[in-house]
């Protein structure tokens, strides 16, 4: 069985260094001309998936966008991420999961056991119970050659105050949530399974990225302000292991899928040139 790792290393060496993220909130379907039920969803799911599946390394649906209409919602996603899977893009599913226990490894099969209708690439997940509480998620992932991206370091306003919080032997929390990966990941080729996620618009922060030997996740880019020429600043050394993430710039361009289409590869050509 092929590692996350080498599959996404694959994937960005044929399709290039992208995820988009389908989030279909509110407004966006009302931008689209869709209304803002479980046909709207389906609809603009179904667009995003004839646009970009076929030719977009990676796909990023937020999950609490389906979730939001309950059953029904969660049929739309099991579809959208059935047919992203069939047509060659990667899924990495935005569920940013945490817990401990016997729960931690419910939220594993879930999303991880290749049997789940749910089964994915890769999700997100969140250490603030500990970093160790996420081991069920990195041994199924690990079982099964799929990922896990634990969020680092975050452009949301409120992040810093948790993850720039320093602990008892000088580091930040975030550095902690580095190590730890970087441990993990120690040896791996061509990339570890385990990615860390950090927020493009977050600028230079001190914390050093340089031992991860695994994908970082850099969302942010487009409409919430980031640029491909502010990776260097953010990742330095570690860029060539950066995989930049658009949303809005990218889905705003719908629901024509042509247009969708012309977006991505313009956000593909200006990754490939800020990357090197």
């Amino acid at each position: 069985m092929e590692t996350f790792g080498k599959r996404l290393t694959d994937a960005i060496e044929k399709r290039g260094p992208l995820c988009v993220g389908i989030d279909p909130h509110a407004a966006l379907l009302t931008r689209w001309g869709l209304t803002d039920d479980v046909a709207g969803l389906e609809r603009f799911a179904r667009t995003v998936v004839d646009a970009l599946a076929d030719r977009v390394a990676v796909v990023k649906p937020q999950s609490a966008f389906f979730e939001r209409f309950g059953s029904r919602g969660i049929g739309v996603l099991e579809s959208t991420i059935r047919q992203l899977r069939d047509a060659g893009s990667l899924v990495l599913l935005d569920v940013k999961r945490g817990d401990i226990g016997s729960t931690m490894a419910a939220y594993a099969s879930a999303y991880l056991d290749s049997a789940s209708p749910l089964s994915v690439d890769a999700i997100t997940v969140s250490p603030y119970l500990g970093v160790g509480s996420l081991q069920p998620a990195f041994d199924l992932a690990a079982a099964n050659g799929a990922g896990v991206f634990v969020l680092a370091l975050t452009s949301n306003p409120e992040g810093p105050s948790v993850q720039h919080a320093v602990g008892s032997d000088g580091r930040t929390v975030a550095q902690t949530v580095i190590d730890e990966i970087s441990q993990v990941n120690r040896g791996a080729q061509p990339l570890g399974n385990l990615g860390l996620v950090v927020g493009a618009t977050i600028g230079r922060t001190g914390h050093d990225l340089s031992e991860v030997n695994g994908p970082l996740l850099a969302p942010g880019l487009g409409a919430q302000g980031a640029t491909p020429s502010d990776l260097r600043s953010v990742f330095g050394e570690s860029l060539r292991n950066v995989l930049p993430s658009y949303s809005r710039e990218v889905l705003n361009a719908g629901p024509s899928v042509s247009a969708l289409r012309a977006a991505a590869e313009a956000a593909v050509d200006d990754c490939r040139a800020a990357l090197g």
